[in-house]
């Protein structure tokens, strides 16, 4: 029985040595052989956590109040596309738009619920109206209170694309205008 065991552990023993060699003469030849592929990168990947913070910074200013230092955040000819209101073309325009609603309509916004998600496109997915680049998307909650005292809720979901300068130059803004056009909620 002892020698048995002995022929089996040694069978066992001669068996794996040449598993070994043989599986290492195969990697060999696929190491020695050289990878002519070029990889292509893939339609999307995630980007830098870095533009995360840039997104939370910029909305920051924004719930404050601070228009200017939002709008700092943004290139020199930035475009803004909410849906289904109007779109915003320019600084200047935003600018207006938003110093006079924070000054006569809106008393405070706060931001809540956030999920920042940092994309880098390397091939839009579908059509020319998307850029390749650096996309943030963010969806958050909206408590917004009126100087009238009256107050909302609502979700939006925002997209931000990012230029060579790591300025905004698009933002894509989607939410249910419903309750912002009509009738403030009690």
């Amino acid at each position: 029985m002892k020698k048995f065991f002995l022929i089996v552990a040694g069978c066992f023993l001669a068996f794996s040595c040449n598993s070994k060699q043989g599986s290492g003469a195969s990697s060999d030849s696929t190491t020695n052989s050289a990878d002519t592929t070029i990889k292509e990168p893939p339609p999307f990947e995630f980007a830098d956590a870095r533009y995360t913070d840039m997104g939370k910074a910029a909305m920051s200013q924004f719930q404050s109040g601070d228009i200017d230092g939002w709008l700092s955040h943004y290139a020199d000819s930035p475009v803004i596309r909410q849906s289904p209101v109007d779109s915003l073309y320019g600084k200047a325009a935003i600018a207006k738009l938003w110093k006079e609603r924070r000054k006569t309509q809106t008393g405070s916004i706060i931001i809540e619920n956030d999920i920042w998600l940092p994309l880098k496109v390397n091939r839009p997915q579908k059509g020319d109206d998307l850029k390749e680049g650096i996309w943030l998307l963010n969806w958050h909650h909206v408590n917004l209170k009126y100087k009238n005292e009256k107050s909302q809720r609502f979700w939006v979901h925002t997209d931000f694309h990012f230029d060579k300068n790591d300025k905004i130059d698009i933002m894509l803004e989607y939410f249910d205008a419903g309750p912002i056009v009509g009738e403030p909620n009690k």
